[in-house]
């Protein structure tokens, strides 16, 4: 198992795995951090909060907002951008939501 430093991990992992640490081991990385990870679990959950939690395993709710957040939503961090057009696969044209269904029937 794979955590940033936070101390408290290790006191977890060790009352969890406390099979002497045969099944799993903790690897504690200090230089990373996860605040891209807890952002996008952040931008997920309001999105699943408006439409009133996922129910199902296999809804498209997921997907949809991996596209919508790649190829739709403009970026402050990118310059307005998206990551895709950050990419140089942006889409051309003003509707980009129309633009995806066109290029999606071809």
């Amino acid at each position: 198992m794979v955590t940033d430093g936070l101390p408290s991990y290790k006191k977890a992992f060790n009352s969890e795995f406390y099979d002497h640490h045969l099944s799993c081991t903790h690897i504690a990385l200090q230089e990373s951090s996860n605040n891209v990870l807890e952002w996008m679990h952040g931008t997920i959950r309001e999105r699943e909060k408006i439409m009133r939690g996922i129910k199902r395993d296999d809804t498209p709710i997921i997907p949809m907002n991996r596209i919508y957040y790649n190829f739709v939503r403009p970026h402050m961090g990118l310059g307005g951008a998206t990551p895709a057009d950050a990419a140089g696969v942006g889409l051309v044209g003003g509707n980009k939501w129309l633009s995806l269904l066109n290029l999606s029937t071809q």
